[in-house]
């Protein structure tokens, strides 16, 4: 196995609600709030709020979640660089979709207005 494949596998079983507390602590010092955060979260996976703190409580892996997600069709605009990866380049499906998520929470962070965040939607 290559070291993309062993990445795209530790991705896979990363459990979601080890890395939502990452992701609040990191947009909560930058000013921004839990419900921006859960609203781009939303966008993304087509959830509602009690569908995100559901994978949260049960543990789910980024595989799970991601495999009961309806992604936002406006999700192929989010391009650019997150974790050293260029995201247009990424072929695996469920990295691309994570890292997607990982991209959104950065521009909130950066302070991006919630519309560009969005994709205009």
């Amino acid at each position: 196995m290559n070291n993309i494949e062993l990445h795209n596998e530790r991705i896979a079983k990363m459990i979601f609600a080890s890395v939502y507390p990452l992701y609040l602590t990191k947009v909560e010092k930058k000013g921004r709030t839990k419900a921006e955060l859960d609203q781009v979260v939303t966008w993304l996976t087509g959830f509602n709020n009690e569908k995100v703190q559901h994978f949260i409580d049960t543990r789910a892996t980024f595989s799970a979640f991601f495999q009961y997600a309806l992604l936002n069709p406006n999700a192929s605009l989010i391009s650019g660089t997150i974790c050293d990866y260029r995201i247009e380049d990424i072929a695996d499906p469920l990295t691309k979709q994570v890292r997607y998520l990982d991209k959104l929470v950065d521009e909130l962070a950066k302070g991006r207005t919630m519309d560009k965040i969005l994709r205009g939607s």
